[in-house]
């Protein structure tokens, strides 16, 4: 009896445990910044830089110092988890998964499942990828990050910096896509190449 209520224990536990680290309820109240791009290269172009090189997108964001694969993971597939430096220390990062990825479609969907030093609600929070096709040669990438802050108020701050977070890495992924040059926190062309670009296109904000 007793080793009988170990393992249901043992399993509500697990259950509990697993919920926490995997579930992504986003039943809270959460905002939500929609912002896109065009860029000139084909839609499969974009697609395998934003999502097939998941682990790379330092490669891109003018906002991060490094970016790797973690947990086995080799490519941008579900499953894939990644780890994101977002200070010269690495003190401050994030550990991502992809939850989701249609490929034909070129929709992913991305959560963050451990941070330090963001103030993030990770069961309420979640971002999507798109790359379209816009049949001319060229392609329109987006982001859509879904979000809930702790503590909840602070999400209005909050907004705002994650806006500009996203509108950057646009402009960064344009550039490197297009001219094959990196753009990152390290080598700091972001400040050089901003204005080269078209302000990126705030859909839902």
């Amino acid at each position: 009896m007793k080793t009988t209520m170990k393992i249901v224990v043992a399993g509500l536990l697990l259950s509990i445990c697993s919920t926490a680290m995997f579930g992504q309820s986003m039943s809270k109240k959460y905002r939500t910044i929609k912002v896109e791009t065009k860029i000139n290269a084909p839609a499969e172009r974009v697609w395998e830089a934003m999502v097939l090189d998941y682990g790379e997108i330092s490669n891109f964001s003018p906002y991060i110092y490094a970016s790797n694969y973690i947990s086995g993971s080799l490519k941008g597939e579900q499953g894939a988890k990644r780890k994101c430096s977002f200070n010269e220390k690495g003190t401050r990062w994030t550990h991502e998964r992809i939850e989701e990825i249609d490929s034909q479609n070129m929709v992913m969907r991305n959560i963050v499942i451990d941070a330090e030093k963001f103030p993030l609600d990770m069961d309420n929070s979640q971002a999507y990828y798109e790359v379209r096709d816009n049949g001319d040669g060229t392609s329109t990438a987006s982001y859509e990050f879904q979000f809930r802050t702790k503590p909840a108020f602070f999400g209005a701050i909050a907004k705002g910096n994650f806006k500009k977070t996203l509108a950057g890495t646009l402009i960064g992924l344009k550039h490197y896509v297009e001219t094959g040059e990196k753009v990152n926190a390290v080598n700091g062309k972001y400040k050089e190449i901003k204005k080269k670009y078209p302000k990126v296109k705030v859909v839902k904000s």
